[in-house]
């Protein structure tokens, strides 16, 4: 679902329990309610927002207020809903530990395309395991819900904090006490078969999180990424392998060598050091985890995405954000562009397109590959480059960054201009953010789209009137006394129509050339590349 309006109060309501308590004889802070000063604060928020929702003319029945851990167990709770209601009106829906658990994994499932492994969220007073697979709008996840500990970053940085106090053996005995818990959980979550067959034939298995604390250890990440400074500032669909994740060390040098780090506020920072002996703990107690998916969605997006019918979940986010720039011809278009693709792997070299150049990403391309036709010419090349961080797709919710670069790095090929030096560095990075293979095959498909972009200018393609028509083949040719694959693009023309179009075979002989220079080792990026030759007839 598109997002109109987001807001967030900094307000902490399980930090807000602890905030006057002091440390008992035994080195425990005793947990107090939630003072009325921080009660006062939240409802004027809540005020404020229903001032939003009558502005956007959301109905009344539409308006769900959730409440989770810190107020379902804070002493005066239901003294803090109370005032709530009597100030809004609204009747606050107070989750139990397993629909939190169950709606946060909902939350994560709506995060992405389909999803298929561990989940965690990470709140300030707990933190939830689970597992989740989500499939065509199928959304399953362990029939005991989520298993649930009184680790949220808040709440572990008093415990470590009174283990520090306590000393002697405190701090490692809380470390064995979340390692045995964790453990235990793992075997108790009846992983599905299905899931730990395809975890083991493809030599992975992914943990997908969410709840500000992960995202927090996310953002550091990217500023430690090998990619730097790194291209996309947006948290969702972030990866990160297991040995990156896992280096705690590196992670606590940065946040105390750094005085500012983008999407980490201070509160999160001091929280770090609780969120690294988690993530320590945790790895050492799942050793099977390789791959580590960061998400934006939480308890609200899940609740919103558990009320959507199956069909709409289904639907590919990346196609359903498109598809309101969709040409006349769209379809068209679509068949165009993947008859450029060859269907069938090399003779002797890896040189097939990636995966990830799906036929929903061609036909999310073929949809928004018109979009930037009203911005000025010598700005369209840098608008497109930033169409999927900060333009148009900006907003979409569910793209994994490497949909999100593989999307920008084809349309400012077929959006062909000048850049300048900041943006020739910025497509650099994010051509680094994805495989040689993806980056190279993105140059030449938006190559392929900026020459059906000048033949059909509009998007539209006359059904009984055909200009150009695209197939490929592979060949083999002898180059250094090897036997190589070329790709060969066969481009026919219809001299019939485009000549009254003003197309004709020579101009269009200076697009198949342009192509055909993607082939040439100097265009390769990365030591990968394929050689080219386009034949027109």
């Amino acid at each position: 679902m598109p997002t109109l309006y987001q807001d967030r109060a900094g307000i902490s309501l399980y930090d807000a329990q602890f905030a006057n308590s002091e440390f008992d004889s035994h080195g425990k802070r005793e947990r107090g309610p939630i003072p009325a000063r921080i009660v006062e604060q939240v409802v004027d928020r809540l005020v404020r927002f229903q001032g939003v929702c009558d502005d956007f003319q959301v109905p009344r029945e539409n308006v769900y207020v959730l409440a989770t851990e810190a107020t379902r167990t804070a002493p005066n709770s239901e003294e803090f809903r109370a005032r709530i209601t009597e100030r809004t009106g609204w009747v606050v829906r107070l989750l139990s530990k397993e629909d939190e658990g169950r709606i946060g994994a909902l939350g994560i499932a709506s995060s992405s395309r389909a999803v298929a492994g561990l989940a965690m969220d990470l709140g300030g007073g707990s933190t939830q395991l689970t597992w989740v697979i989500a499939k065509d709008g199928v959304v399953t996840t362990c029939p005991k819900g989520s298993f649930s500990f009184p680790y949220g970053a808040a709440a572990l940085s008093a415990r470590l904090e009174q283990a520090r106090r306590a000393g002697g053996k405190a701090e490692s005995e809380l470390k064995d006490e979340m390692k045995r818990n964790f453990q235990d959980a793992y075997r108790k979550l009846e992983i599905p078969e299905s899931l730990l067959e395809s975890s083991k034939a493809e030599g992975r298995l992914d943990l997908y999180l969410c709840g500000g604390g992960f995202r927090g250890w996310g953002y550091v990440l990217m500023k430690q990424a090998e990619v730097s400074p790194y291209p996309i500032s947006i948290i969702n669909g972030f990866r990160a392998k297991r040995d990156d994740f896992h280096n705690t060390a590196a992670v606590l040098h940065e946040v105390s060598d750094s005085e500012k780090i983008f999407g980490v506020s201070k509160r999160r920072a001091s929280q770090i050091p609780a969120v690294a002996v988690l993530i320590h703990v945790l790895m050492d107690a799942l050793p099977t985890i390789t791959h580590i998916q960061f998400c934006q969605g939480g308890v609200r997006e899940g609740f919103l995405f558990d009320k959507l019918p199956q069909e709409v979940r289904a639907q590919d986010p990346l196609l359903a954000a498109t598809l309101q720039y969709a040409p006349p011809s769209a379809d068209e278009i679509k068949h165009l562009l993947l008859s450029a693709l060859p269907e069938h792997a090399a003779p002797i070299e890896a040189s097939h397109p990636p995966s990830s150049l799906s036929p929903h990403f061609v036909t999310s391309l073929a949809n928004i590959l018109f979009a930037h036709s009203r911005v000025p010419r010598e700005s369209r090349t840098a608008t497109a480059l930033h169409s999927s961080t900060t333009g148009l797709l900006a907003s979409t919710n569910c793209l994994s960054h490497t949909e999100r670069a593989m999307m920008a790095l084809v349309l400012t090929e077929r959006w062909t201009g000048d850049m300048a030096p900041a943006e020739e560095s910025y497509m650099h990075q994010l051509r680094r953010c994805i495989s040689a293979q993806e980056a190279w095959w993105c140059q030449y498909l938006g190559r392929v789209a900026a020459l059906i972009g000048e033949v059909y200018p509009a998007g539209c393609v006359p059904k009984e009137h055909w200009r150009v028509q695209l197939a490929t083949e592979w060949d083999l040719i002898m180059k250094k006394k090897e036997r190589r694959d070329l790709l060969r693009l066969k481009i026919q023309w219809n001299s019939d129509i485009t000549a009254t179009s003003g197309t004709t075979g020579e101009w269009l002989q200076d697009w198949a050339e342009k192509i055909e220079k993607a082939g040439k080792k100097k265009s390769w990026i990365r030591a990968y590349g394929v050689r080219l030759e386009v034949v027109m007839s």
